[in-house]
């Protein structure tokens, strides 16, 4: 272990003979660098074999002689969305209960490729609808406790920029699943896009073999927050302390451990464990917490809605194959690798109210230009900038869940990004099932989903306008509209 200025060396000894051995790569392996790569990877390989399959199950569908299908493909949909559904919140407790992330990813990875396997090889349209369910699961805790893992190891000043970069996966994720879905469609049938999905999948599970996590990395005297060293107060706390007893009576912030000297085990925290009860209590009285969660469902149904229609609407108006299909959301889902980073920055520099409500704002006219049939590059233009838009609303979201998790006392990152996974769940939910309903029954229904994704974006327009941020804009105006009384 490196000596680190004003330390004493003999502190370091008996820090290195306390905890053990040292590492091999310990600074990389806990930075909050490699933590933002790893979740960000996980992030996209968990969108990658989601969305690898949306242009084809249609098509697979009709070939196995079933109708309808834009309304099937949404129950398939509902069927992913409602296993994310229903395993988040025991997700996040126990994340939080055991303070643990690293094997919580790893095993969300496994379930993730076990119910690959099991959507490839399915014999019928109930068994497809198991492995969707069993996949929902497995990405429920990719995302909780991967979120969670991020906020914990990096600096407070850096989460929404950091938030902002591993979302790039999200878009990396929706660029490549479906024209990579298509063309292995079209190459070697239904079992390609899954064999591709399933080898990434197992490649990135050794990347969560790697990782360490901050409690972990301060056992050995390293802080992700401050790369150069533990501050000397908190090395001096650690090595001066009687064997056996408590280093200090002080709470430590979210993800520290103390070291116990006797047995080289982190020493019990102070930190207040809640039941699952009291932290939804805890969250439903925070408007900012509520805010976050209705505009994370909002935009998973608006994501959601529109998925199981776009691939027959294309080949409705434009008589377009499964391959070119996957070129179209290639050439619309590339902005956002832009916007989810640009907007986690901007959130650290600017605030998440100003950047939820700028993004929210500018995506509403481009859902409506997507009506029109006119032209195939008008329609990929639209829907680049309204994905584009749409998606840089997630960064600052999530970045003001972390916020709300640092100011509520037995809250943290794995609630907190539990409730956004409950509530893009749900929205993820519903969105299919109303939108390929819409999309089958109504005379014009691809105008009806268009209009909806709009009309409801306008709502989440609306919320963070009111209640996002430490001083929503609605606060600001109101005051800066207020007279000022004249003094007496």
């Amino acid at each position: 272990m490196e000596s680190h200025t004003g330390a004493n060396p003999a502190h370091d000894k008996v820090l290195r003979e306390a905890v053990g051995r040292k590492p091999i790569g310990l600074e990389w392996r806990s930075s909050y660098w490699f933590t933002t790569l790893v979740v960000g990877s996980g992030i996209a390989i968990d969108l990658l074999v989601y969305s690898i399959i949306i242009p084809v199950i249609p098509f697979q569908l009709e070939s196995l002689d079933y109708t309808g299908v834009s309304a099937l493909a949404g129950w398939l949909l509902f069927a992913y969305s409602g296993g994310l559904l229903v395993s988040t919140l025991p997700v996040a407790m126990l994340s939080e209960a055991y303070n643990a992330r690293r094997w919580p990813l790893l095993i969300g990875f496994a379930i993730l490729i076990g119910s690959q396997i099991m959507f490839m090889e399915a014999p019928n349209y109930a068994v497809m609808c198991v492995a969707r369910v069993l996949q929902g699961i497995g990405s429920s805790i990719v995302w909780v406790v991967g979120l969670a893992l991020l906020c914990d190891s990096t600096p407070e000043a850096l989460v929404g920029q950091q938030l902002g970069i591993a979302m790039i996966g999200f878009s990396i994720g929706l660029v490549l699943g479906p024209p990579i879905g298509g063309a292995l469609y079209s190459r070697f049938g239904f079992r390609g896009p899954f064999i591709f999905g399933i080898i990434f999948a197992f490649v990135d599970l050794l990347g969560r073999l790697v990782i360490i996590e901050r409690k972990d990395a301060l056992k050995w005297g390293h802080d992700p927050h401050n790369p150069s060293g533990l501050p000397a107060e908190v090395r001096e706390t650690i090595t001066s302390a009687p064997s056996g007893q408590e280093k200090s009576e002080e709470r430590p912030t979210k993800g520290e451990t103390d070291v116990n000297l006797e047995d080289g085990q982190p020493a019990p925290t102070a930190k207040k464990q809640l039941s699952q009860i009291a932290v939804l209590v805890k969250l439903a009285k925070s408007p900012r917490a509520l805010a976050a969660a209705l505009i994370s469902l909002i935009y998973g149904a608006v994501v959601s809605s529109q998925e199981p229609s776009i691939p027959v609407h294309l080949q409705a108006v434009w008589d377009l194959s499964v391959e070119r299909i996957g070129v179209v959301f290639i050439a619309a889902v590339v902005p956002t690798l832009f916007s989810t980073p640009l907007s986690g920055y901007l959130s650290d520099k600017r605030g998440t109210e100003w950047t939820t409500a700028f993004c929210l704002l500018l995506s509403i006219p481009w859902f409506v230009v997507m009506i029109l049939e006119s032209h195939l590059a008008l329609f990929i233009v639209a829907f680049g900038l309204a994905t584009f838009f749409a998606s840089g609303s997630i960064s600052p979201v999530t970045a003001e869940l972390a916020a709300v998790a640092r100011s509520i006392e037995g809250v943290g990152y794995g609630h907190v990004y539990g409730v956004f996974n409950l509530a893009y769940g749900a929205g993820s939910t519903i969105g299919p099932v109303i939108g390929g309903q819409m999309y089958d029954h109504l005379k014009h229904g691809w105008q009806a989903v268009t209009l909806l994704g709009a009309g409801i974006v306008s709502a989440a327009l609306l919320v963070s306008i009111c209640f996002i941020g430490d001083r929503p804009l609605a606060l600001r105006l109101f005051i800066r509209s207020r007279p000022v009384s004249p003094e007496p």
